[in-house]
């Protein structure tokens, strides 16, 4: 009796096993396209609309679209085609993949601090050869000693 029992319990063991990921890949198929759904929504809030809101999607059934964003809507967004100017209403839930053209904050502050500093060592390197030039056409060259009285905005070591 023992062994019949233990028999039958395995075999309920790995029967539940082996559907365990049939069963789960539903739901876990539904709760990725709900989290992209989620991120798409996020990321076309973030873009905005208007010419400057420039998007790539491509959808499940695999359709293409490239254009703008004209318009933002709790379950959809709207692309006007970029040659035709056509609009489609697009859900959420259909996209598949998304690309905007637009910088992100973080790329616009990165290339805005490149170009300070490099004003700054423009700047700086005008000043060295500002400088280099006036040494060398001052009054105040040698250190050797002077006679007449030195130049004013000079130092002369005597």
């Amino acid at each position: 009796m023992k062994k019949l029992l233990s028999v039958v319990m395995s075999a309920l063991m790995l029967h539940a096993f082996s559907l365990a990921p049939v069963a789960s890949e539903r739901p876990k198929e539904k709760a990725e396209k709900t989290l992209l759904a989620r991120q798409v929504k996020a990321g076309v809030a973030e873009l905005g609309t208007g010419a400057s809101a420039r998007v790539r999607v491509v959808l499940y059934d695999k359709t293409k679209y490239d254009g703008y964003v004209t318009e933002i809507a709790d379950d959809h967004f709207v692309v006007a085609d970029a040659r035709t100017r056509a609009t489609a209403p697009i859900a959420y839930s259909e996209v598949k993949g998304i690309r905007g053209n637009n910088l992100s904050k973080g790329a616009k502050i990165g290339i805005g601090v490149a170009v300070a500093a490099a004003v700054a060592v423009a700047i700086a390197v005008a000043a060295g050869r500002n400088n280099n030039n006036f040494s060398n056409n001052s009054p105040c060259t040698g250190t050797s000693s002077v006679t007449s009285p030195c130049p004013p905005g000079c130092v002369c070591i005597q």
